[in-house]
Order: C-alpha cells, then sequence, then structure tokens
C-alpha cells in the first residue's frame, strides 16, 4: 500500500506510522515543579544524539508538565524503564494535574541524584543526569506545530552494579522496554553480535 502521509489518509484503524519506527526506547522522564512537586512520564519519542557531549531528545505532543518544568527549573532526569517496572511505567502515563506526584501515584520510591535536584526512580537499572539545553518547535512544511523536541547534555549517570560483567553493561539483562505501534511494547532480552566491516 501507499498514501500521502500529508493527508494521512492511509484508510487503516489506527495511523501505522508509529507502529513502523520502532522499536523505540523509552524515556521516562522525572521532573520537578517550581514549587518542588515530582512529577514522573514515560515518552516513546526518546533517544541519544550524541557522545561527544552526551545528550538525549525527547519531543512532547502539547506543552505537558515534562516540558515546562524542564524549562522552568533546567534539570530533568532519564531513568532506565527495565521489565521489572513496566506496570509502574504504564501508570506513570495517567493523564493527571501538576498538582499529582506522579511516583507516589504509581507506587515508586524516589531516591536522590547527585547533580540535579529531580529525583531518580528507585529500582530503577539506570539513570541520566541531564541539564536542559534548548526545545525546538516541530513544524510541518504548512507551518503546523503540535510538538516540541527538549533537548538535554547529560552531566550524571548512574548503573546499577549489577548490569556490569567484565567491563560491559548487560543491556539485554536489564530487559529495557521499547514501545512499538498501537498499545503494544516489546522487552529485550536477547541480543546479537556483529563486527561492522572494515
Amino acid at each position: 500500500m501507499f498514501y500521502d502521509a500529508g493527508r494521512n489518509q492511509h484508510g487503516l484503524r489506527h495511523d501505522p506510522f508509529k507502529a513502523l519506527i520502532v522499536p523505540r526506547p523509552i524515556g521516562w522522564i522525572s521532573t520537578l515543579s517550581r514549587n518542588g512537586i515530582p512529577n514522573l512520564a514515560p515518552y516513546s519519542f526518546f533517544n541519544a544524539v550524541s557522545t561527544d557531549p552526551h545528550m538525549v531528545m525527547f519531543s512532547s505532543a502539547g506543552r505537558k508538565d515534562s516540558q515546562r518544568n524542564i524549562e522552568e527549573t533546567g534539570e530533568f532526569v532519564c531513568n532506565f524503564a527495565g521489565w521489572e517496572q513496566r506496570e509502574q511505567m504504564n501508570m506513570s502515563s495517567s493523564t493527571v494535574g501538576p498538582e499529582v506526584d506522579e511516583f507516589l501515584l504509581s507506587g515508586l520510591q524516589t531516591e536522590p541524584s547527585h547533580l540535579v535536584a529531580p529525583p531518580r526512580v528507585k529500582g530503577a537499572p539506570a539513570h541520566l543526569e541531564c541539564v536542559y539545553m534548548r526545545t525546538i518547535e516541530l513544524h510541518s512544511r504548512d507551518g503546523r506545530h503540535s510538538y516540541d523536541m527538549i533537548l538535554g547534555e547529560v552531566v550524571g549517570v548512574h548503573i546499577d552494579e549489577r548490569f556490569i560483567h567484565d567491563g560491559m553493561v548487560d543491556t539485554a539483562g536489564m530487559k529495557p522496554i521499547s514501545r512499538l505501534g498501537y498499545q503494544d511494547y516489546a522487552v529485550i532480552d536477547e541480543l546479537f553480535t556483529m563486527k561492522r566491516p572494515r
């Protein structure tokens, strides 16, 4: 099949775009409001964008609490979303007001960060402490704007020692959750290695 992506008239029950760009890692973003209220939300439009400096991005449809808190305070944490906390991760995606602490809502405990103020998700296999760099408005060719991309520099990295073996991170052991299309997710528990050609 073929369809014009601008018109988005594909004839399917749901937009297939998100089901094709898979798997997408989940950025489980924790922030603090100016008033000190914790916020936690998962974003599947998330990824690393560079290693020198270490930078990550996530994008959000509409101006949500995470974006507002980051722009107002300049800090956030990317918490690793692993299999063991999948239910809490899903619960933290609830649409609630800015006065609601999603850590409490999801039954999660916090632990302090080292270099930024927002708390980390206790029990997550890894965390990236980040400082806000900039927001980029994502406009279509005809000028429509519904998404913003938030860029942050990683200033601190936490890795649970259980997942470090022989000087390498055991990514499969962490069982990272990835987002597929619709309401579907996958867990990575098997990997394979291929050497790059010279």
